[in-house]
């Protein structure tokens, strides 16, 4: 276990998200699924109160709340991708049975939880001692929803 390890609040369905989250990404799963020993504000005695999982080798809890939580992009998640193709799947998958997309590789799942999906070779751009592509990558970024690779490395080299 991390000595750090984020808490995502959910209404009840932490162990779902957990597995859900966990089919996305190589080096996960869940780790354990602790039950209630007695009720509780949000729920009766033996409902899942906590599941420890493990996303690509990082820890996370997920918590059983009862009540709903408010997220914002002041904390996220990021996923740094390998290509466009697991951009593409991510995104795509993440968004499935309600997510919502938002701007510059921003979304939010069906839980409401923020994520930024980013292709590798991005923040490499952006960090380029080519301070004019940098400018060009993040003007192009800037206009996007998901974040189109190929279309940020044209922007970058000025095409």
């Amino acid at each position: 276990m991390s000595k750090i390890s984020p808490c995502i609040w959910y209404v009840n369905e932490a162990e779902a998200a957990a597995r859900f989250y966990c089919s996305l990404l190589p080096n996960s799963s869940v780790d354990r699924v602790q039950r209630a020993p007695i009720d509780y504000p949000g729920g009766k005695a033996g409902d899942v109160l906590v599941v420890g999982f493990t996303l690509a080798g990082q820890s996370f809890i997920g918590l059983n709340g009862g009540s709903p939580a408010t997220f914002s992009t002041a904390v996220s998640f990021t996923i740094h991708c390998d290509d466009q193709a697991e951009v593409d799947r991510l995104w795509d998958t993440l968004l499935a049975h309600g997510g919502k997309a938002n701007a510059c590789g921003w979304l939010n799942d069906r839980w409401g939880v923020p994520w930024q999906i980013v292709p590798n070779g991005f923040t490499e751009m952006l960090a380029s001692e080519n301070g004019e592509g940098a400018k060009r990558a993040m003007t192009a970024m800037m206009g996007m929803v998901k974040l189109d690779l190929a279309a940020l490395k044209k922007a970058f080299d000025g095409g």
